[in-house]
């Protein structure tokens, strides 16, 4: 029997999306003939298959990589026999080698891995039927979020259930060291690159061409991670340009007649690496990917992870989007296999048009209720959350009034339909027993793994034991941020200026985003657009008066105004620590490790004497997001050196900065320099 459901959704179209459970659907049958029964797609404009030496001698053989040897032989002083054999090693270390019997293996062992860690994996049809549509139309890129090592298995079963062409998936170089593993995943279609290669010439090129080889072939999706890399904050992150820029040249260039993109919103309910991730970002160093590592984890099959949402969005037509925003005619003036810079019209475009998608990623995902929850649980003093706990009903209450907030805010909510609102609060906190715990009546904090300990711990180990909690709190607090974060930085910005001004808060409105630009997503050139969509939120939800000059409280709205600034201020108390930080210090010039370190120190020892109440300012995202925001705003400047990257603090631009931040001086407006690294 199928098992559906629907998302519940934006007020005024309530009910508009169907869901299917595909584990469900699959549990019927045996794994081994789910996985091997008929899978025959039908493949884009009749393309016939593409063998991985096929791929690579289509690749070794371009004019494009021909004319690069060339350079590059030249420029190291090697003969061009030597460059092109440097190339064949690169080729059999990157390229994939998509074979079916492994991709039914695959199916078969990630079939019962999900029946086992999950209640459910829902996938709307609809999306999954515009996919097949367009995978016969046009070369296809899938482009999900990337929250968990998970993501790209449960795209290729689905896509594999559902008879659509299996993608060709950019996944990291160190995947590919796992013995076994990494071998049965280049056979399921993963291609491996290695990190930071900007500045490789000969990498670069044999990257570009295998990469746009399989566009212009079309013979299979390609899918990759915009992000670049998985998110350890649950957050979006900034997207990378570098591969944008490869899958988008075969139609700048005229190669193809068009390329159809679809983004992929994935979201958990509770996932897998959830405590790993918030040690990393407290600077335990991440394990390294081994077969041995990957048995050692086994571990998780023995837990429940609830439900996991796949959600594909409408496909993208790149020819409509770049109507009007990108003249192609500069490829006319030269050889198309010669390799031509993106100029700065170009690359604006890339960079809209990657935000773009990271905002219908974020737009796509499902919120659940422990993400509203974790809002609520953030809000309470973490002293209190650990030692008294807060009153379950309170949570209750709370939670509820965040979930209608959030409906008037567009979200898109799983929220079980068939159980009560005390059901689905007591089955979250139970499902998410290793963040809090719920006794006589009072939810807690968890704190360490073990409720009791022979001998005393020091200050320094409790706080850390702690912060693990937090940050895994933190984690699924972000997952539903895109949702408020916009009317946030408005009521953030009033309470700046203490103005109602419409222009002194738009102006303050757009130095947050771009302070912030690293934190939350914000396409390019839009600011205008986000604050009026602010306002008309906040209007909406009766917080706000909003005229054609002013903005002003309604009588009310502190409530909401009151929620959303306590949203924004553990980034606002990090960020004036870290400010702090950057004025006192004797040193002008740091590398980025010892940053890193010295101030998880001082934050530590805040946390511990009581004078910092955010655990937020431990962890290595938002710190190195700091350092990435005053190297926009001209506070921070990068000096390349032999050995590493040096960076150069302007005291005086550090201190503005906070000043603005603080309302003592009127905020300024800075232009945005887009990151265009792969």
């Amino acid at each position: 029997m199928e098992n559906k459901y629907r998302v519940l959704d934006k007020v005024a179209q309530q009910d508009d999306e169907e869901f299917m459970d595909i584990v469900e659907d699959k549990r019927c049958c045996s794994d081994f003939s789910f996985a091997f029964r008929t899978f025959s797609p039908p493949p884009y404009k009749g393309a016939p298959a593409c063998s991985t030496a096929e791929l690579n001698r289509a690749v070794l053989e371009s004019q494009y990589l021909r004319y690069e040897i060339k350079e590059v032989a030249v420029e190291t002083g090697s003969s061009v026999e030597e460059v092109r054999d440097e190339v064949c090693r690169i080729l059999r270390e990157m390229s994939q080698n998509l074979q079916l019997r492994f991709i039914r293996l695959m199916a078969f062992t990630a079939r019962k891995v999900f029946k086992r860690i999950f209640s459910a994996i829902y996938v709307n049809m609809e999306g999954v039927n515009a996919l097949q549509q367009a995978a016969q139309e046009s070369p296809v890129i899938l482009m999900p979020n990337h929250r968990s090592y998970v993501d790209f298995l449960v795209i290729s079963y689905i896509l594999f259930s559902y008879d659509i062409p299996l993608p060709v998936i950019a996944a990291g170089i160190p995947l590919a060291g796992m013995k076994i593993v990494g071998e049965i995943l280049r056979r399921s279609g993963a291609f491996f690159i290695r990190r930071a290669i900007r500045s490789d010439k000969l990498y670069w090129a044999v990257l570009s061409e295998y990469v746009r080889t399989i566009v212009r072939s079309g013979f299979a999706p390609l899918e990759f991670f915009v992000e670049g890399l998985r998110s350890r904050t649950l957050k979006s992150l900034p997207p990378k340009l570098g591969m944008m820029h490869m899958i988008l040249e075969p139609f700048l260039k005229g190669e193809v007649f068009d390329v159809t993109l679809v983004p992929i919103s994935i979201s958990y309910d509770r996932v897998l690496e959830e405590s790993l991730l918030a040690h990393e970002l407290l600077g335990v160093p991440k394990p390294r990917e081994s077969t041995t590592g990957l048995l050692k984890a086994s571990k998780v099959l023995r837990e429940n992870y609830g439900c996991m949402n796949v959600n594909f969005g409408r496909p993208l037509s790149v020819r409509q989007l770049c109507e009007g925003k990108l003249n192609r005619s500069q490829y006319n003036l030269i050889p198309r296999d010669l390799p031509q810079k993106p100029n700065a019209e170009t690359e604006a475009c890339e960079s809209w048009l990657a935000h773009m998608i990271v905002r219908i990623q974020e737009e796509g995902t499902l919120t659940s209720p422990w993400s509203l929850m974790a809002c609520v649980l953030l809000q309470v003093p973490t002293a209190a959350l650990t030692e008294e706990g807060l009153l379950f009903h309170q949570l209750t209450e709370q939670t509820l009034w965040l979930r209608k907030l959030a409906l008037d805010f567009g979200a898109h909510l799983s929220w079980p339909e068939k159980l009560s609102d005390s059901e689905v609060m007591s089955s979250t906190l139970a499902l998410h027993r290793s963040v809090v715990y719920r006794k006589a009546g009072r939810v807690y904090l968890v704190r360490g793994d073990e409720p009791e300990r022979k001998h005393p711990i020091s200050p320094e180990e409790d706080m850390m034991r702690t912060a693990v909690a937090f940050l895994m709190l933190v984690s699924y607090r972000n997952q539903c941020l895109h949702v408020f974060v916009r009317p946030a930085l408005l009521a953030l910005a009033m309470s700046i200026t203490k103005s109602t001004q419409r222009d002194e808060l738009l102006t303050c409105f757009c130095f947050l985003q771009e302070l912030f630009s690293n934190e939350f997503i914000f396409i390019p050139g839009r600011s205008s657009q986000d604050f009026d969509e602010a306002c008309s939120l906040l209007k909406k939800c009766k917080a706000v008066h909003v005229s054609l000059w002013d903005v002003t409280v309604s009588d009310t709205g502190l409530a909401v105004l009151s929620f959303l600034q306590e949203l924004l201020k553990p980034f606002i108390d990090s960020y004036q620590l870290m400010f702090r930080f950057l004025c006192e210090e004797r040193d002008c010039v740091f590398t980025e490790k010892e940053f890193l370190l010295a101030v998880r120190t001082l934050a530590a020892k805040l946390i511990i004497s009581g004078e910092l109440h955010t655990y937020e300012a431990l962890s290595s995202d938002v710190q190195k997001n700091v350092l990435s925001a005053l190297r926009r705003l001209g506070a921070v400047t990068r000096i390349k050196t032999s050995e590493n990257n040096e960076y150069k603090v302007n005291k005086s631009a550090v201190r503005r900065t906070g000043d603005m931040l603080a309302g003592r001086i009127p905020p300024q407006v800075v232009q945005a320099v887009p990151d265009a690294r792969l």
